[in-house]
């Protein structure tokens, strides 16, 4: 998340998670929450960069990212389970 600083991206990181919470209708806690957030902002940042060489910028951009990021990772977990 750039150039929000340790704490920026902790509070990004956790309401991102528990937007993606929400959207997913899963039930994880204030940890996961922010691991998720974080996560899925670095994970959808650099699918952005390498695609359009760009990110969203600022504070609630990178909400943004980070809760569509979250979001996807649950999905994807989601995915590996069914198929195990």
């Amino acid at each position: 998340m750039t150039g929000l600083g340790w704490i920026g991206t902790l509070i990004v990181g956790a309401l991102a998670g528990w937007i993606a919470e929400m959207i997913m209708k899963t039930n994880t806690g204030l940890l996961m929450n922010i691991v998720l957030g974080i996560l899925g902002a670095v994970v959808l940042n650099a699918i952005l960069f390498a695609v359009l060489g760009t990110t969203l910028g600022g504070w609630i951009g990178q909400l943004i990212v980070a809760a569509a990021g979250a979001c996807l990772l649950i999905a994807a977990v989601r995915m590996i389970r069914r198929e195990v």
